[in-house]
């Protein structure tokens, strides 16, 4: 990779250069060079834009200066200047100019339209129809209610038009007025003189705050906002199956919007409280059941506890081992975005008796004989 020119060369300044005199260069460099500006050779321009842009950034900023005039690209732990955040382009337009105050809006009028790649300028207001605002809630439910479904009636607070003026901020039998300083349109343009020379500038108009309208007598209810605070209630379906952190979206249930806007959405964190017997892996449920000694030797028909507590009846071959486990196809969760569900899986754990009484200890030690095996020396404590 070809190594990277010395900044004060890329700026075309001395090592002494003062604040100003590396301000002045870039920003010469930056208009001659940006993409924008070169149509015909937007690629190579491209490159020498970053180059000139990351000269600046380092060289503006005092400690990064000293750093490089000590040690240069390669600094003490490979100092290389690198982007540093100060310039970003894309496709979509250009933020690099920050620190110039409104040179952004200077050069977005002298290139035409209102930023570099016809972006919009963020100090203009858009005072057109706009979604209202989204809303989040969290909402806890049990193991049962995530595999079963649930409704669930809800009480969050939002923004509402106000029902006296509708949500148009002005007091009822009035109305608000087409701001005379902007023509209603929110912003106005204003000839500036720069290093570039007269330019023009888009601004925010300031008699309307780039709503377009001016209100001369507010709502007395909303006091002007057009919106008021309440609480309402909204009911809420659970889909079966959904699991922990999962989120429930409700279209339309946000915020009133504004000037006709649609109002935002209602995003339900929903979140799934543990349980003492069952647990989740994917669609699949997990259990353990204990099983008697005689049930794990003998086999046995189990009544297995299901989640929505109903008994499934399982049948356990002879000679079960502890850590066995069983399978009950369907009988898992409800898959939220498919048709199907998952499997109930349970492990069985053999409980060894702790107390006999003396006709089972007999019976144990004849069947212990019976398979060649010593019978336990009885001793108090052992079985009891």
């Amino acid at each position: 990779m070809a190594s990277k020119r010395d900044y004060y060369e890329v700026l075309g300044v001395s090592k002494s250069a003062t604040d100003d005199e590396l301000k002045k260069a870039y920003r010469k460099l930056a208009k001659k060079y940006h993409p924008d500006a070169n149509p015909d050779n937007k690629q190579e321009a491209e490159e020498k834009f970053k180059e000139v842009s990351e000269a600046y950034e380092n060289l503006s900023d005092p400690q990064k200066r000293r750093m490089y005039d000590q040690f240069g690209h390669d600094g003490p732990q490979g100092f290389g200047g690198g982007n540093g955040g100060y310039y970003s382009y894309s496709s979509s337009g250009f933020d690099g100019f920050g620190d110039f105050g409104d040179l952004g809006d200077i050069f977005s009028s002298f290139f035409g339209g209102s930023g570099f790649g016809g972006r919009t300028t963020t100090r203009q207001r858009n005072s057109g129809p706009k979604k209202g605002r989204d809303l989040k809630y969290s909402m806890d439910i049990t193991f049962e209610e995530s595999f079963l479904g649930v409704k669930k009636d809800i009480s969050i607070y939002r923004e509402e038009d106000c029902e006296t003026c509708h949500g148009n901020k002005a007091k009822p039998g009035t109305k608000a007025e087409k701001c005379t300083a902007c023509g209603g349109t929110g912003t106005v343009r204003q000839t500036v003189s720069t290093i570039l020379g007269q330019m023009q500038t888009t601004k925010t108009c300031t008699a309307c705050g780039g709503e377009g309208e001016i209100i001369k007598e507010k709502c007395p209810e909303c006091k002007g906002r057009g919106k008021v605070r309440k609480q309402v209630k909204i009911k809420v379906t659970i889909p079966a199956g959904i699991s922990d952190n999962q989120t429930v979206v409700l279209r339309k249930e946000g915020e009133a919007g504004t000037k006709g806007g649609e109002r935002g959405d209602l995003y339900i964190v929903v979140r799934v409280k543990k349980h003492s017997v069952f647990t989740r892996q994917n669609d699949n449920i997990f259990c353990e059941i204990p099983i008697t000694f005689t049930q794990a030797t003998l086999g046995a028909d189990l009544k297995v506890p299901m989640v929505d507590g109903k008994n499934e009846t399982y049948r356990i071959p002879e000679g079960t081992q502890t850590g066995t486990k069983f399978t009950i196809k369907n009988k898992g969760f409800k898959s939220v975005n498919g048709n199907w569900n998952g499997d109930f899986i349970f492990m069985v754990t053999v409980q060894t008796p702790k107390k006999l009484t003396s006709e089972q200890r007999e019976i144990l030690q004849q069947l212990a004989k019976t398979m060649n095996e010593q019978p336990p020396i009885k001793k108090r404590g052992i079985f009891g």
